[in-house]
């Protein structure tokens, strides 16, 4: 059972943030109860102020001596842009967490982890305990392009052997992250696979794996509310049966999801984010105009 820490009206103070590309932010967050008990794969949940709405984000890293956390997020909807618009010294309401179950961390051999987009966020925590745990480990990162690699230096810190793949081929190599899978797999033999990304990539990563017969795991990251598993709002179906992300992943393996039916509840609540940044940026205008 997850230890879950909330302080009640304790606020979290942003201690340095950082704008990686045009949309995504770099926050770490004094939280030293929470940076204690961290592990790579969970996430916490957060809420800016009283009449914010609860989001989850994985936890990119943390740091126990100095009880900092590390958040990375793309902006997509109204949330996401109101706390990219804080800055260093700002404080946020509520943070909730450790939450989910931790990824397995041990030494499998060689192991190959795939991160695209914001997903290389949540890859870097589970690339860092892996090399730790002694394992050799491949790492491929991919995005559109060169601006959306993030964590390329922390990354490269902890991989044997560090594979860029772009879709305009401005950084690395150009192609998909499952052509390079596809190199590695033919000249290595490879223990156990991980990939976080865009849902469809996450997909292919996994018909890739499994077309090789190598157990991949992938982080799915639907609509969480409470992140207790008491909304229902999370559920995925895994081999056949209901479960929820929030607590029984958010790691799954991924020849077990479903995944298009996760692909589709994915898209469900698509016009509506669009709408609430929309009303959000507008009101900004008028607000600072």
């Amino acid at each position: 059972m997850n230890e879950t820490i909330h302080y009640g009206d304790h606020m979290y103070k942003i201690v340095k943030n950082e704008q990686l590309s045009k949309n995504e932010y770099d926050f770490w967050i004094e939280a030293p109860r929470i940076a204690t008990k961290a592990q790579p794969g969970q996430f916490v949940i957060l809420r800016i102020n009283e009449i914010g709405e609860r989001i989850p984000l994985t936890i990119a890293d943390a740091d126990p001596s100095s009880g900092l956390i590390r958040l990375i997020f793309q902006v997509i909807g109204k949330t996401t842009a109101e706390l990219s618009s804080l800055c260093a010294n700002d404080s946020i309401l509520d943070l909730t967490g450790p939450l989910g179950t931790p990824t397995e961390i041990k030494n499998y051999g060689t192991v190959m982890i795939v991160g695209g987009g914001v997903g290389i966020a949540a890859i870097f925590p589970i690339i860092k305990g892996l090399k730790q745990a002694g394992n050799r480990v491949i790492t491929i990162l991919g995005a559109k392009t060169s601006e959306l690699v993030i964590l390329q230096k922390e990354c490269q810190q902890y991989s044997d052997e560090l594979i860029i793949t772009t879709d305009d081929g401005s950084l690395g190599m150009k192609g998909l992250v499952t052509e390079a899978m596809e190199q590695v797999i033919a000249k290595e033999s490879i223990d156990c696979s991980w990939a976080i990304g865009p849902s469809m990539m996450m997909k292919f990563c996994t018909m890739t794996a499994e077309n090789h017969k190598l157990p991949i795991y992938v982080s799915l990251n639907p609509i969480m509310i409470d992140g207790t598993g008491m909304c229902g709002g999370c559920r995925v179906t895994i081999d056949g049966s209901i479960k929820f992300a929030c607590v029984d992943g958010p790691e799954f393996k991924g020849t077990q999801v479903n995944w298009d039916e996760f692909i589709s509840r994915m898209k469900q609540y698509t016009d509506e984010e669009e709408a609430s940044l929309t009303d959000y940026q507008k009101a900004q205008v008028i607000h600072h105009g």
